[in-house]
């Protein structure tokens, strides 16, 4: 019976319409991110609105962590089907509002409300989608989630270029807007059909969304803070903005996470360490190959290309790993590879080595992140029980969003005190940081895999007692 269970496909069973529902909308919320960051120079340029560019970006991580914490709460007493509707529906409107924008308040505006929805869709189709599927297949739901950011990612900017240069830039709003409710069909109703939660009788915990709200203050305060252009007025900001996300943390993330805690504490620590490790670095490769190297845009981004296929090829390969031992060792492995990577490319550069060995050691980071990221989204809801998956999953992106956030603010700060007059930026500082929070990831890693731990038959791990 477990053999057969590990041998069944993901899309049977009556799974196959949820599965690609969720995958293509997983798609979506990938390219829109992709294609408006390769859009937004048209946008700002037509609006006047380069004052506002950065807020453009932040102001949408900001508000989904809202959504994240309001989906989490609402999967666990309302159930995935729910979230997942006020998801789509605000997600849709904020793409409206963007595509239909006449200034660039009304595109904020836009973007505030596509990050409210793209956090309560994430959260209800991770969840969801858990619950639909075995716990066996987990794996490969999850490497397929990670995958389906690799299409878009290869794809993504040229679609959106050739959208802004024959229709506008509207275009690339529209056009996820015209998407959403076909994935969403496909979706919904595999969603709808699920058993109410365990934790359907508990009420609302609306202090959650409190803190959830500073959490997002404390972000545009991050983001906003970053790019001021005097230190005075920087730093207060970014003073703010630290305080608010840490005890905004400390309230919304399991007890335990700041000091990575044995079992789940730990591992949405380590997706925090990850994502900010990858996504601090990833803006900068291409910062470094054209202005270290001289290459032109187009051919930077061959960099990016491979550090795409590699994730999913490292996605690919941790869907295969089966038992505690090999998973536990593939985690800290992907860990490492990410450390080894950004420290070649940070090698490379600084000894001015040819630019294939930077483009190399990005690659080797893809690797890393794709060996780890889905495990982490495994072990997530392996660690839950039934009635906290969703403030679990929320907790996991959350501490994705957050991480970034300071990450990125780090690295806005140290672009401004290192940049010379008349000199081009030097990112090497940011790679260096990279590879230390993905050291840390590794040192961490085994403690994912709370000890005493029962085995199933099927090789996988069950957990003897929840952490939280």
């Amino acid at each position: 019976m477990q053999q057969s269970v590990k041998n069944e496909s993901l899309f049977s069973q009556g799974r196959t319409a949820a599965c690609i529902g969720g995958i293509a909308l997983i798609s979506l919320l990938a390219f829109e991110s992709i294609a408006v960051a390769a859009a937004m120079p048209a946008v700002a340029a037509a609006l006047g609105g380069l004052d506002f560019y950065a807020i453009a970006f932040g102001g949408t991580l900001a508000t989904s962590v809202v959504g994240m914490t309001l989906g989490g709460e609402i999967c666990d007493r309302y159930g995935a089907a729910r979230s997942a509707w006020l998801g789509l529906a605000a997600f849709i409107a904020g793409l409206l509002a963007a595509g239909a924008a006449s200034d660039i308040y009304m595109l904020v505006l836009g973007r505030l409300m596509q990050g409210l929805g793209s956090g309560l869709l994430g959260v209800a189709i991770y969840v969801g989608m858990s619950r639909a599927v075995p716990p066996a297949l987990h794996p490969k739901l999850f490497a397929m989630f990670a995958g389906a950011w690799v299409v878009p990612a290869l794809i993504g900017p040229g679609i959106a270029a050739g959208l802004v240069h024959i229709f506008g830039w509207r275009a690339v709003f529209l056009t996820v807007a015209a998407l959403a409710p076909v994935a969403g069909a496909l979706l919904l109703p595999a969603l709808s059909r699920q058993e109410a939660p365990a934790g359907s009788a508990k009420p609302m915990r609306w202090p959650r969304l409190g803190w959830s709200l500073l959490a997002a203050c404390g972000a545009l305060a991050l983001h906003g803070g970053s790019h001021l252009p005097q230190t005075q007025y920087m730093l207060p900001a970014l003073a703010a903005g630290f305080a608010f996300a840490f005890f905004a943390a400390r309230r919304l993330l399991p007890a335990g996470s700041l000091r990575a805690a044995e079992g789940l504490p730990s591992v949405v620590a380590m997706r925090g360490l990850i994502a900010a490790a990858f996504f601090a670095s990833e803006a900068f490769i291409p910062l470094i190959l054209t202005t270290r190297y001289h290459w032109s845009l187009g051919s930077a981004g061959l960099a990016l290309t491979a550090s795409a296929l590699m994730w999913s090829m490292g996605s690919a390969t941790q869907a295969r790993l089966h038992g505690e031992t090999a998973r536990r060792r593939g985690l800290t492995l992907g860990f490492a590879a990410m450390a080894a990577g950004l420290s070649s490319a940070l090698a490379a550069a600084a000894l001015s080595l040819h630019a294939g060995w930077v483009v190399a050691g990005w690659a080797v980071t893809g690797l890393g992140i794709g060996l780890s990221f889905p495990m982490l989204s495994v072990l997530t809801m392996k660690l839950s029980r039934p009635d906290e998956q969703g403030s679990n999953a929320s907790a996991l992106q959350l501490s994705d969003a957050l991480s970034s956030s300071i990450a990125l603010a780090l690295a806005g700060m140290l672009i401004h005190a290192l940049s010379r007059p008349s000199a081009p930026p030097d990112a090497l500082p940011i790679l260096a940081m990279s590879a230390l929070l993905a050291l840390i990831g590794a040192w961490v890693s085994p403690r994912a895999f709370p000890r005493g731990t029962a085995k199933q038959a099927d090789g996988a791990d069950l957990p003897v007692r929840h952490q939280h």
